[in-house]
C-alpha cells in the first residue's frame, strides 16, 4: 500500500509546486506591469506617477547600467549609490563631505552620462556618489534644466524651450 501512495503523494506535490510557480509568476508580470505604468511618455512630457513607496521613479541609464531614480527636488545634485558607480565604471574625481537628510556622509565625485526614459540626457554630469546610499537620487542639477508640474499622484516633466532636454 506505500508503494502506491508515494506515487499519488508525489504527484500532489508536483501539482502544487506548480501551482505554487504559477502564482508567483502572475505576480512578478503584475509587478512588473504595474512599475512599467509608472512611467508615461505623452508627446515630449513625461508623466510618473506615484509609487508605492511615496515617491516618483524616473528609468533611466548610468552609462550602459540600467536604473530607477528617486525623483529628489531637495537634493542640489544627482547622487548615486557606491556599487551602481563601480557597475557603471565611473571613475573618482575627487573626495567629497556631502550633508544628507541623515547627516554627513563621505563619498566622491564623478562624471556620468545620465539618460533618461523620454529623451532626458546629461553628458558628463558631475554626480556625488555616496558609500552608504540606498538608491540613486535625480536632483535639481537635472530637473532645474525642465519644467515641471505637480498634481496629486503626478509629476509632469518638459524640457525647458531652448534647452534641448
Amino acid at each position: 500500500m506505500s508503494h502506491k501512495e508515494l506515487p499519488h503523494t508525489f504527484k500532489l506535490l508536483t501539482i502544487w509546486l506548480l501551482v505554487m510557480v504559477g502564482v508567483f509568476l502572475a505576480f512578478k508580470a503584475w509587478e512588473h506591469q504595474r512599475d512599467a505604468g509608472r512611467f508615461q511618455l505623452a508627446g515630449q512630457t513625461v508623466v510618473l506617477t506615484r509609487a508605492d513607496d511615496g515617491h516618483f521613479h524616473w528609468p533611466g541609464r548610468v552609462g550602459d547600467v540600467e536604473v530607477d531614480f528617486l525623483v529628489d527636488t531637495g537634493a542640489t545634485s544627482t547622487a548615486l549609490p557606491q556599487s551602481l558607480a563601480e557597475r557603471a565604471g565611473l571613475k573618482p574625481m575627487g573626495a567629497v563631505l556631502t550633508h544628507t537628510a541623515g547627516g554627513s556622509a563621505r563619498g566622491f565625485v564623478a562624471h556620468a552620462d545620465v539618460t533618461l526614459d523620454g529623451g532626458v540626457r546629461a553628458d558628463q554630469l558631475t554626480v556625488t556618489v555616496l558609500p552608504d546610499l540606498q538608491a540613486p537620487l535625480l536632483g535639481m542639477d537635472v530637473l532645474g534644466r525642465l519644467h515641471f508640474s505637480q498634481k496629486p499622484g503626478e509629476l509632469r516633466i518638459e524640457p525647458q524651450p531652448g534647452n534641448g532636454g
